[in-house]
């Protein structure tokens, strides 16, 4: 199937007037090498995900880690409304966050926040729902995530976590996970610091949420069934590894997955999602 009967397919799965948004967005040739409309499917996927998180017209969101091209944040910003607002919260990833907020036409529903999820700006319960997906991945450790889900919810009385889970059902999902497995190894490997930890089940997402203090509603899986691009690792990260020996054996692991990657192609796994509220 060519690149852009693949998003057509996609986009039958949302709303006649968000695809109307996402279309609106140019295509890109990178960071993936695979397709020019990866971002495009990136923004379907997380309509589909934050449909599940109930966000109402009007209402007033925080986003955790809103990261490069503004993937969660063009949906929220579309879900809550012409009243609504996204309070959008990254440290330091702004890339294509404009261009993409432009783009659609929703940028003046969005306020970004530079800011360290850890002490948000924000007075507490001013938001109705705080929100992190496909976040809890970036955040390194325990620890931290649970501090953060705390601040969570302090700012609001729910809290919505979707996240990729750990569970294969074909090979393209196969081949997802055995490349993004690898980004972990590696960033640590050229910086001597954890990054975009491994995916993790559904049992300890909630674990999490209730050790920040949450009561959780509905804990489920979703399958979207979209392709997913965003575990590819450029070759280029690997040549800041000082060490020849782990250099050589991330090399070979890389050179295997990126070989799957172009055999099976790249599908999202099942995603986990957690609703709750703060106890």
């Amino acid at each position: 199937m060519k690149d852009k009967e693949i998003l057509d397919q996609a986009l039958t799965k949302v709303e006649k007037s968000f695809q109307e948004c996402v279309m609106r967005i140019p295509k890109r040739s990178e960071p993936s090498p695979f397709t020019p409309y990866w971002l495009h499917l990136e923004i379907v996927e997380r309509y589909r995900v934050l449909l599940k998180a109930h966000i109402e017209r009007g209402s007033v969101t925080v986003e955790i880690g809103s990261g490069p091209f503004a993937m969660s944040t063009t949906v929220l910003a579309y879900l809550a409304g012409e009243k609504g607002r996204v309070c959008a919260v990254e440290k330091g990833r702004w890339r294509g966050f404009e261009e993409v907020l432009q783009a659609t036409k929703l940028r003046a529903r969005v306020m970004p926040l530079w800011c360290d999820a850890l002490n948000l700006p924000l007075k507490s319960l001013s938001c109705d729902t705080a929100v992190v997906v496909h976040g809890i991945r970036s955040l390194r450790n325990k620890e931290t995530i649970i501090q953060i889900l705390k601040e969570m919810f302090r700012v609001a009385p729910r809290i919505f976590v979707a996240e990729s889970l750990p569970i294969v059902k074909n090979n393209a999902q196969r081949a997802h996970i055995e490349m993004y497995n690898l980004r972990e190894e590696i960033f640590e490997a050229a910086s001597g610091r954890k990054d975009d930890i491994h995916y993790l089940p559904l049992e300890s997402l909630v674990e999490l949420v209730e050790c920040a203090g949450g009561s959780v509603s509905d804990a489920e899986i979703l399958d979207v069934n979209l392709p997913h691009y965003l575990a590819f690792t450029p070759r280029e990260e690997l040549e800041r590894i000082k060490d020849r020996e782990k250099k050589e054996i991330l090399v070979r692991k890389w050179e295997k997955a990126y070989d799957n990657l172009k055999k099976y192609g790249e599908e999202q796994p099942p995603v986990g999602i957690v609703r709750a509220v703060n106890r």
